[in-house]
């Protein structure tokens, strides 16, 4: 069995890395297309064989969009900060009623700002990050660095890598 100094050598803390689209303009111009694909597609009947959906277009357009997306997400890594400073860090940051355990308007930011090991952020430019992305980037962050935190999984279960294995080898 290995001694406890032996262990600590090897450990290292939890990281997690989220991808962060920083283009919300191009995200709004996806949803609009989906709306108006959705809108064509619903009204749309052929008047001969040889007619072109109308959707078509519009669905070239939203695939092309989807892909410049992905060219403007940024990775964002977040790594597991240790006991005594997240401690530090929730006392810092106290609830305004009891029925919280932090400042849900402060802590999340500070938590950001402490996890995010690459890029490396100030409170400051975390908040001029949430100036410009949207709350459901901002929630990807925290979650993020909540679970670099929180979460129990010692080996997190990757549905998708246990179905691929199981398809091509017989192996889950």
């Amino acid at each position: 069995m290995a001694s406890i100094d032996d262990i600590l050598k090897r450990a290292k803390p939890r990281e997690r890395t989220v991808m962060v689209c920083v283009r919300g303009d191009l995200a709004g111009e996806a949803e609009r297309l989906a709306d108006e694909l959705a809108r064509v597609s619903e009204d749309w009947e052929p008047d001969s064989i040889a007619a072109e959906h109308p959707g078509r277009k519009i669905a070239v357009r939203l695939k092309e969009l989807q892909k410049e997306m992905r060219e403007h997400e940024e990775p964002f890594r977040l790594r597991y900060i240790g006991d005594r400073a997240y401690s530090d860090l929730l006392a810092a940051h106290p609830a305004d009623n009891d029925n919280e355990a932090f400042n849900s308007e402060t802590f999340p930011r500070a938590l950001i700002a402490a996890a995010c090991a690459d890029p490396v952020m100030t409170p400051e430019q975390v908040e001029a990050l949430f100036e410009v992305i949207n709350e459901g980037e901002i929630k990807k962050l925290f979650d993020a660095a909540w679970d670099v935190h929180h979460s129990t999984e010692a080996v997190p279960f990757s549905l998708a890598a246990s179905a691929l294995l199981a398809g091509l080898t017989g192996e889950s």
